[in-house]
């Protein structure tokens, strides 16, 4: 290993934004039912599944809708 590097022509990594990041989160049995039978039929990680769908709803910008009852 060397004593010092040189970094000075070193480039920012072009993937940096789209790095992710691990949270933990309470979701129900039955939407996590849900993805994972999708996943089955799809061949993508249920996890990438409910990333790929809560991206492309900020990406479209959409409203939440939510009614309790």
């Amino acid at each position: 290993m060397r004593a010092e590097y040189d970094f000075s022509n070193a480039k920012k990594n072009p993937y940096a934004k789209k790095l992710k990041k691990q949270i933990t989160i309470n979701l129900d049995v039955s939407t996590i039912d849900y993805f994972k039978g999708k996943a089955e039929t799809s061949g993508i990680p249920y996890q990438t599944l409910i990333n790929l769908y809560l991206a492309d709803c900020a990406q479209q910008n959409k409203d939440v809708s939510v009614k309790w009852g």
